[in-house]
């Protein structure tokens, strides 16, 4: 198949769930499939190596020129405001561009493609009236409920009314979306759920679950020793559900678990912290930002928490550690999506005093934490590498993408390989700004 792949961003460096998810998908399906990758790019802070390293997961990329703001400065928050009466939520709106909507125009005319393909919903917002192939959108999260836990989270504070507004926005954008597409990928069945009960006619497209993978060979043990009284978190920091998780567990939780184990430190892994995460870092806190890798941060570890009390989806990072045979407390919403047991893969647990209990019975119980590690990792490997996952997601858009007038051809046995096999050895990437 021919595949246009539409995105806000490239998918290196590959520090964010959602690019990780989408990239070990892509690597997949590039074997098979043509695609061609549509994105922004910020020209100031494009790395041209991660620019052609996209050669490994598509024949074509193509850029739009766009200049990020950094979450929690002040043109983001001009940006924001600029934005406060705008009916779309900031979330999406941020993204409209009629350029990228006239390149998304000029590909289409010059390619004829099988299926085109919306990752995460803000691309959404610059489709054509019109398209000539099937569509499908690939839902990471259900955006309005991210918006309504962090309303919910928030009462009584200042912001409320702001993450209310946008929420209800966003219930109005996500509705209006989901009707321009022909299919629906979620992520976990939670997903699918509540896509189904909040947007009934959505409800009645074709929905397919693609599930959570992860690369067990990069995410493995290897012996390193975890000290007894580590913690890590790791995560995008400039989220703001990740925001959010660190100032509770800093705020009301580490203080419990440190009253009963003094010698507990919290390691804050991740990329572009927010000030509200910097201002966490003291001396049982450490905050590291970017890191090569994050592994070393997570061995270290003898307690990998999850404390999000906002989000959707599935958290890749719960996956990671089990893989690393990781010791996991996380709430119900961290988890949520997941296939996991709790005492057996995970522990679960919800509000402050829970979830110190959680983790210090962890830190003071070796065998235990050996126990839950053992059954994580051995549940991956059985059954959560990610190419079963990419399996599930070509069935899905080969299926979708056989309602086009021209698929017939390309979806014949044996196509997607011989299209494959035609590629160059080197795929092409044109850099076209706007």
């Amino acid at each position: 198949m021919r595949i246009l792949w539409l995105k806000s961003d490239l998918l290196l460096p590959l520090d964010k769930g959602g690019r990780l998810r989408t990239w070990h998908l892509m690597r997949h399906l590039a074997r098979r499939h043509q695609i061609t990758y549509l994105s922004f790019a910020d020209r100031a802070t494009t790395d041209s190596d991660n620019l052609a390293g996209m050669c490994q997961v598509a024949e074509r990329v193509v850029t739009v020129a766009r200049r990020e703001r950094p979450k929690g400065s002040l043109r983001f928050y001009l940006d924001v405001a600029a934005h406060l009466a705008d009916p779309l939520p900031y979330a999406v709106a941020t993204y409209r561009s009629p350029a990228f909507t006239a390149k998304i125009q000029d590909l289409l005319e010059q390619h004829a493609f099988h299926l085109v393909v919306c990752d995460f919903l803000a691309p959404a917002v610059n489709l054509p009236p019109a398209l000539p192939c099937p569509s499908v959108l690939f839902t990471h999260n259900v955006e309005a409920e991210i918006w309504r836990r962090h309303a919910e989270t928030h009462q009584g504070r200042m912001t409320f009314g702001l993450y209310d507004t946008q929420h209800r926005r966003m219930l109005v954008y996500e509705d209006s979306a989901l009707q321009r597409f022909d299919g629906i990928l979620t992520v976990s069945d939670a997903d699918r759920k509540t896509l189904t009960r909040l947007y009934p006619d959505a409800g009645a497209k074709p929905m397919w679950v693609i599930p959570t993978g992860v690369d067990t060979e990069y995410f493995a043990p290897d012996g390193t020793a975890a000290s007894d009284a580590r913690l890590v978190f790791a995560g995008s920091m400039d989220w703001l559900p990740n925001e959010d998780a660190m100032r509770f567990f800093c705020h009301d939780v580490l203080p419990l678990i440190r009253a009963e184990e003094p010698r507990a430190r919290l390691s804050i892994v991740g990329r572009a912290p927010t000030a509200a995460v910097r201002a966490l870092a003291d001396e049982h806190i450490e905050v590291t930002g970017t890191v090569a890798d994050v592994r070393p941060f997570m061995r270290k570890a003898a307690v990998h928490v999850v404390p999000l009390r906002i989000g959707g989806g599935t958290r890749l990072k719960i996956f990671e550690a089990m893989a690393m045979g990781q010791a996991v407390v996380s709430t119900t919403i961290g988890a949520e999506g997941l296939p996991v047991t709790d005492g057996e893969h995970v522990l679960i647990a919800d509000g402050p005093r829970a979830f110190a209990d959680a983790v210090v019975s962890l830190l003071r119980d070796a065998r235990r934490r050996q126990a839950l590690s053992t059954a994580a990792r051995q549940l991956v490997l059985e059954r959560y590498d990610w190419s079963a996952a990419a399996e599930v997601l070509d069935a899905a858009l080969t299926q979708c993408a056989t309602r086009s007038p021209y698929a017939v051809k390309a979806q014949e046995p044996g196509a997607g390989a011989a299209a494959a096999s035609e590629r160059p050895e080197n795929a092409r990437n044109d850099r076209m700004s706007a």
